[in-house]
């Protein structure tokens, strides 16, 4: 056979065919569909494994026969005993070999039928082709290597040589460990590094090495063809023995990292995982945690250190205030067996204040530094998890209590959770007798009651008006509750609902000090409100011709609402 079709390929790449093919195309063995919109058929003759399909960019190895339709031979790699490899996507074939394998699954074996125009065109390959021949290819699909454009402008190019573990990448907090060796085009080696530790938003060596591992799994190795833009540039590196606008080929090898995490939304409690817990349970609020754990300042000093030297592991209970905040909220994040190293501003620690410690003194304003295992916890009791309805309305009872002392505190946030849960356990009373029904409702009364005036506190007034309305759903003369939720519209100026509100609880309860109040501020607010209408309108026109200049009219807070409820 001609040496010229041991590589089909095309004369030219025309690049408006290549999106036309949605891959994979579904068909049964011996099935035959066209493909496309250009003619292309596709008989299936094996199925391959899997689901994945190349890619434009991916390094393929292929064995084939080329036939005419008459059934004449042209091309074999199977004669030839040597598999054919090509880039997939890049115009090294012809057309229709770009756009039917990447239809393919790895071990598949199918019949392509290509009609000339993604073919030889009309001009054929002479003397073996025929002008304006169409084709036939038995191929199989023996395997490929992912090759990744990871930057989408053709910067850094990454082909991955050992696939890698699970599905996780690092993160920009995490800290990455690696190996790598650089080579220029020439095969020069510039670099090389193994064991080399780095987080991965600071980069290390070369812009290069951060996007590309943000992209990787655990064990994977790839080959980086890096452009001068993700190297060292114009400049090149001269101390390095880099020259000015060199491509790179670096390979790089991710051998494990720690994921590092704000357990915060204000980034002042850091967890940098030491090693991985076991499965996937955390402990809830409430729940009893053991730990292993040593307390350090800044400058090493340690100031605690429980359940290490054979001492028993350290005991609390989770969001119970048993320990200082950070820790309270990062051991909620772990998993059984989990070690991590946690970092927490003074905010989440001891605050301004000096603290003795078992070991040391933390001085005032520390940032502290905790290494911490979690070697067991018992998740405190969920709603589903009661067998019994009085155990349901004895622990709602038991967090309603916990929640009016927090509340009583101030903690509003801890009290919101505590409320919320007491809610919760008695939500479903369908199943309750009659007694429990009523001790189920007044429960409901009082902790969706408390959760708005908590709410209130933190200024969240449409989630105080949501508590509220719930509260009239199931005693519509509540007193309390239409003084909360007019206290909540007032808020966010829905001043005709607040009228509402308070009229109705002055209808129930006229002497109700609190509320009349309220409605004489409300009154007030009204009055201002329609001076400004006023105001605003008289001066419609005259702001056309003339500036002026009103600052509006202070609004006063909210009077404290009614306290909260301790019984039920």
């Amino acid at each position: 056979m001609d040496e010229d079709f041991d590589i089909p390929v095309a004369d030219e790449m025309n690049d408006e065919f290549m999106d036309d093919i949605e891959a994979p195309v579904t068909l049964k063995v011996g099935e035959e569909k066209e493909i496309g919109n250009q003619g292309l058929k596709k008989k299936l003759l094996k199925e391959g494994e899997g689901w994945d399909t190349p890619e434009s960019g991916d390094e393929v190895e292929v064995h084939y026969t080329g036939t005419l339709l008459d059934g004449t031979q042209f091309d074999s790699s199977r004669d030839r005993g040597t598999p054919f490899k090509f880039t997939l996507g890049q115009g090294q074939v012809i057309k229709g070999w770009d756009l039917g394998i990447k239809t393919m699954k790895k071990g598949e074996n199918a019949l392509f039928t290509i009609p000339a125009d993604l073919a030889y065109g009309e001009a054929g390959s002479p003397p073996t082709i025929p002008p304006s021949a169409t084709l036939q290819f038995d191929v199989q699909l023996l395997s490929w290597v992912s090759v990744k454009d990871i930057c989408k402008d053709g910067g850094i190019f990454k082909k991955i040589v050992k696939e890698g573990e699970k599905w996780e990448n690092p993160k920009d907090l995490d800290e990455v460990l690696v190996n790598y060796e650089v080579q220029l085009e020439d095969g020069t080696v510039v670099a090389k590094s193994d064991g080399v530790e780095f987080k991965v938003e600071d980069g290390h060596f070369c812009p290069a090495l951060a996007k590309a591992v943000k992209t990787m799994k655990k064990g994977e190795k790839v080959i980086l063809t890096v452009k001068p833009e993700y190297g060292f540039g114009e400049k090149g590196k001269p101390e390095g023995s880099i020259p000015a606008n060199a491509t790179l080929q670096i390979t790089l090898e991710l051998l494990s990292w720690k994921v590092v995490t704000n357990v915060t939304d204000d980034k002042k409690v850091i967890k940098k995982i030491l090693k991985e817990g076991e499965g996937y349970e955390r402990p809830n609020e409430g729940a009893v945690v053991q730990v292993k754990l040593i307390g350090k300042l800044q400058d090493g000093t340690v100031f605690i250190k429980k359940g290490h030297d054979d001492s028993e592991p350290f005991e609390f209970k989770a969001d119970e205030e048993q320990v200082i905040d950070g820790l309270d909220k990062a051991v909620m994040t772990m998993k059984k067996g989990e070690v991590a190293l946690l970092t927490i501003a003074p905010e989440y620690a001891f605050g301004s204040t000096d603290s003795k410690q078992e070991l040391a003194v933390v001085p005032p304003n520390s940032s502290v530094t905790y290494e911490i295992e979690l070697v067991s916890f018992v998740k405190d009791k969920e709603s589903w998890d009661m067998t019994t309805t009085q155990e349901k309305i004895e622990a709602a009872g038991k967090k309603k209590e916990e929640g009016n002392a927090f509340f009583k505190a101030g903690k509003y946030l801890k009290a919101v959770k505590r409320y919320e849960k007491a809610a919760k356990f008695i939500e479903y009373d369908t199943n309750f007798e009659e007694d429990e029904k009523k001790q189920a409702k007044a429960l409901k009364i009082t902790c969706n009651l408390n959760n708005a005036a908590c709410q209130l506190k933190l200024k969240d007034y449409k989630q105080a008006e949501k508590l509220c309305t719930k509260v009239l759903e199931l005693e519509s003369t509540n007193v309390k509750a239409l003084y909360r939720r007019a206290q909540a519209y007032i808020n966010v100026a829905d001043l005709d609902l607040a009228e509402i509100d308070v009229k109705k609880a002055l209808e129930i309860d006229p002497n109700n000090k609190d509320v009349k109040h309220e409605y004489k501020l409300l009154k007030e607010k009204i009055k201002e409100y329609n001076k400004k209408d006023a105001k605003f309108y008289g001066n419609m026109f005259a702001k056309m011709t003339k500036p002026s200049s009103n600052k509006a009219a202070g609004t006063k807070e909210a009077e404290e609402p009614m306290s909260i409820d301790s019984k039920a």
